[in-house]
C-alpha cells in the first residue's frame, strides 16, 4: 500500500554534488572539506558551553602509584606499623593481606597552600599550588588490563573508544599536519595494549597515533619515493581510486577515515621531524625538563614531556605520555616498594614539574588541562615484607591548568588510606569533568552505535565542581 504521507528525505549536499555534473562537484567539495577554513566547524563552535581548556596532556602513571606514599599521608600507618590492620578488608588482587606498613618517605607541607607532598616528588612539590589533588577516586576493577581500559575508555572491556578519541571526535584538531590524538611511548605500553588508545566504534581517524621515543617516532616516516612530486602523484591516484569507490558506495566511514589517515601521514613527513629538533629549545628549557640528568630514564621522559608541550602548541588536541622502563614493573610494586617507587619518581618527577612550569611561563597552562595518575592505588598493608597490593577503593590523581582550582585537595580516604569516606569520585565523574573543562557536556557528546546513542560516561558521571576555578 502506498502511503501518501511519506516524504522521501531530501538529498544531502554530498549526494547532490555527487549526482550532478558527473560527480565533479563532489571532488571540489572533498577538497574544500579538507581545508580548515571550509571544513567542519571550528572548535569554538563545537562546544556546548564556553571552554576553559583547549588541550589535554595525560601523564599516565602505569601500574598504580601508592596514594599513601605520594599525596595522601596517613599518620596511622606510622603508629601501627607492623601490626595487623584493624579493619575488615576485602580479598586483595593476590589475597595476600600482610601487616600495616608505614610509608618509607616523609611528607612535608608545600607551597602557599600547605598541601603535604611526599619526598618522592621534590620538583612536583614546587608546583603544588597549581594542582587540584583528588584523594577519593575509585575504580571498578583491581586488575591492570580491565582497570586500564576503564580509566581510558570508561569501560572495563576491550573495544570502547578512548577518552582521547572522544575528545578529538567532539572538538577536532587545530593542526592539519599532525594527529589530534597522540600517544607518546616512553618505553612501556600498559597492559591492555594499544586498545587503550583505540577509537572503538568511532571512525578510525580518531584513534591515538603512537609515537615511539627516540629519533624515529613514527614507523615508515621516511619517504620511500625518489621525490615529493612522485609521492604526490601516487597519492593523487589513490585519491582518485578511493573517490570512485565512494561515488559508487556512498558515505563509508571506514574508507573515508583511511583516506584521511594516509593524507595525514603524508603531511606528517615534514611536521614530525621538525617537532624533534629539541636543539631549537634553549638550554634553560632543556635543563628545566631534565635533559641532562644522569638517570637515562629521566632524559627519556623529559624529551617526551617537552614533545607533549610542542604538540599542543602545534594544535594537537589530546596527548598521552606513557612511563619509561625503569627496570621494575612500572609503578606496580608488589615487592621492593622503596626502590621501585623511587626509580619511577626519579624518572618522572623533574620532567613533570618542568612541563608544568614551562606551560605556565608560556601562558599555556591556562588553556591546557594536565592529568597525572594511574589506574588504581595500593593497599596500606604490606604484601610480602615490602610491597603493596592493588587498591581500587580510594586512590589519588591530580589535575592542573585548564580551569582547575590550584592548591586544592578534594575528597578523603579513611585513616588507613583504604576506602573513600568523603566526596567519592568515580571514573565517569573524572571523564565528565575533563569534557566539561573542554566545553563539552558529557551527556550530549554521543555517537550512534548498536541502536543507541553511546557516550564516554555511559549513563553515569557528574562534574566534580569542587575542583573548578
Amino acid at each position: 500500500m502506498h502511503c501518501h504521507r511519506f516524504l522521501a528525505p531530501p538529498p544531502t549536499r554530498r549526494q547532490m554534488l555527487r549526482q550532478c555534473a558527473n560527480g565533479f562537484g563532489a571532488l571540489a567539495l572533498s577538497a574544500l572539506l579538507n581545508e580548515p577554513a571550509w571544513g567542519a566547524k571550528p572548535p569554538a563552535a563545537r562546544t556546548h558551553h564556553p571552554a576553559k581548556a583547549k588541550n589535554v596532556i595525560f601523564l599516565f602513571m602505569d601500574g598504580g602509584p601508592s596514594q599513601v606514599d605520594t599525596f595522601d599521608p596517613k599518620p596511622r600507618l606510622d603508629a601501627e606499623h607492623g601490626q595487623p590492620i584493624k579493619m575488615q578488608v576485602p580479598p586483595t588482587q593476590f589475597n595476600n593481606v600482610g601487616k600495616v606498613m608505614k610509608s618509607p618517605w616523609k611528607f612535608k607541607q608545600r607551597g602557599k597552600s600547605g598541601i603535604p607532598v611526599s619526598d618522592l616528588f621534590p620538583h612536583v612539590a614546587e608546583c603544588v599550588d597549581d594542582l587540584a589533588i583528588i584523594r577519593s577516586l575509585t575504580s571498578n576493577f583491581s586488575e591492570h588490563t580491565n582497570a586500564n581500559y576503564f580509566i581510558h575508555s570508561g569501560s572495563g572491556q576491550q573495544g570502547r573508544p578512548s577518552v582521547g578519541s572522544w575528545v578529538t571526535y567532539g572538538l577536532g584538531s587545530e593542526c592539519q599536519e599532525l594527529p589530534g590524538f597522540v600517544v607518546l611511548d616512553s618505553g612501556l605500553i600498559p597492559p591492555g595494549g594499544l586498545d587503550c588508545f583505540n577509537s572503538g566504534f568511532l571512525p578510525a581517524s580518531f584513534q591515538g597515533s603512537l609515537f615511539q621515543h627516540g629519533n624515529n617516532p613514527v614507523a615508515d616516516l621516511q619517504r620511500r619515493e625518489g621525490s615529493v612530486a612522485l609521492q604526490e602523484k601516487k597519492l593523487a591516484l589513490l585519491r582518485k581510486l578511493d573517490q570512485g569507490l565512494l561515488d559508487r558506495l556512498g558515505k563509508e566511514d571506514q574508507l573515508e577515515s583511511a583516506i584521511a589517515n594516509y593524507e595525514l601521514a603524508f603531511r606528517m613527513q615534514t611536521a614530525v621531524p621538525d617537532l624533534l629538533k629539541f636543539e631549537n629549545e634553549s638550554k634553560a628549557t632543556r635543563d628545566l625538563y631534565g635533559f641532562n640528568e644522569s638517570y637515562p630514564q629521566t632524559q627519556t621522559f623529559a624529551k617526551q614531556c617537552l614533545l607533549a608541550r610542542r604538540l599542543i602548541e602545534k594544535g594537537a588536541r589530546f596527548v598521552e605520555v606513557l612511563c619509561p622502563h625503569v627496570g621494575a614493573d612500572r609503578w606496580d610494586q608488589h615487592g621492593n616498594l622503596r626502590q621501585g617507587h623511587e626509580n619511577n619518581a626519579r624518572a618522572t618527577d623533574k620532567p613533570v614539574a618542568g612541563l608544568l612550569k614551562d606551560l605556565k611561563s608560556r601562558g599555556l597552562l591556562d588553556s591546557t588541562l594536565v592529568l597525572w595518575g594511574g589506574e588504581f592505588g595500593r593497599t596500606p598493608m604490606a604484601q610480602g615484607s615490602d610491597g603493596r597490593d592493588h587498591n581500587p577503593f580510594g586512590f589519588t590523581v591530580w589535575l592542573a591548568g585548564g580551569g582547575i582550582k590550584g592548591g586544592t585537595v578534594y575528597g578523603k580516604t579513611d585513616d588507613y588510606g583504604y576506602y573513600v569516606v568523603e566526596n567519592k569520585v568515580e571514573m565517569h565523574d573524572l571523564h565528565a569533568t575533563m569534557l566539561h573543562l573542554l566545553g563539552l557536556e558529557h551527556t550530549k557528546l554521543t555517537y550512534r552505535f548498536g541502536g543507541r546513542d553511546m557516550r564516554l560516561t555511559d549513563v553515569h558521571g557528574e562534574v566534580i565542581k569542587g575542583i573548578l576555578a
